[in-house]
């Protein structure tokens, strides 16, 4: 249903909107002044790569704080506290080879 409402969503606006084209619709605005250059420029694919890089070590932060608040209220010498310990492990160790696999790459130089 929400497949069908989102597709709905966007063929209406594509029929029933405006499209008004031309030159100043396709320019920026900054602060009122003109730009300098093109409006429509190309930015370097590692921009892309870094940020993508940069969010999935940020959604990894994002999964470890709740774990650790988690982990810290669990008795540690309980059978469920290693069990957690090495759901995480494996989750952490998984993104370090990651990095290191996009290191390797060289994902991360600017050559």
């Amino acid at each position: 249903m929400a497949l069908v409402f989102g597709a709905f969503n966007l063929i209406a606006t594509h029929l029933l909107g405006p499209t008004r084209h031309g030159e100043e619709k396709e320019g920026t605005y900054e602060s009122g002044m003109e730009p300098i250059g093109s409006a429509r420029k190309r930015f370097n694919i590692r921009f892309y790569i870094l940020a993508m890089t940069f969010l999935v070590f940020d959604v990894e932060i994002v999964f470890l704080y709740p774990w650790a608040v988690t982990f810290a209220k669990l008795v540690p010498q309980s059978p469920e506290s290693a069990m957690f310990l090495g759901r995480i492990s494996f989750f952490i160790g998984t993104s370090i080879i990651a990095y290191i696999y996009a290191w390797r790459k060289g994902v991360f130089r600017w050559d």
